[in-house]
């Protein structure tokens, strides 16, 4: 069974940095597309990130600027880079992926973000 092995969340105060990663169990060019998702309480989850294969990128409008993905298929990972953090971007990072074959979608346990004001 495929797993998204994500590690990074944690504490920080308004304005600082964290950076999530993803680490799938198979390889990571085993996916068209990777993604990040994150859910703040009492809403629903929305897509923060994505990026393809082809390392084609895409974001949500909030952290245009601020975020950024990439996919390191040497060690088999995909990150988030997060800088200025604001309390808004409090919430559960889901990683998300889906496979290039077999239309499989596969998501990670998830990792808690709070930034404090």
């Amino acid at each position: 069974q495929v797993q998204l092995l994500e590690s990074g969340g944690g504490l920080v105060q308004a304005g600082g940095s964290l950076t999530l990663s993803c680490t799938p169990s198979i390889k990571i060019y085993d996916f068209k597309r990777m993604a990040w998702y994150r859910q703040a309480p009492e809403k629903q989850r929305e897509l923060v990130a994505s990026i393809t294969l082809g390392r084609s990128t895409n974001y949500a409008d909030p952290v245009k600027g601020r975020f950024t993905i990439s996919r390191d298929n040497a060690k088999n990972t995909m990150s988030l880079q997060m800088d200025i953090l604001k309390p808004e971007d409090t919430g559960i990072y889901y990683c998300n992926a889906d496979s290039l074959l077999g239309a499989m979608e596969y998501w990670g346990q998830g990792t808690q973000v709070t930034v404090s004001s």
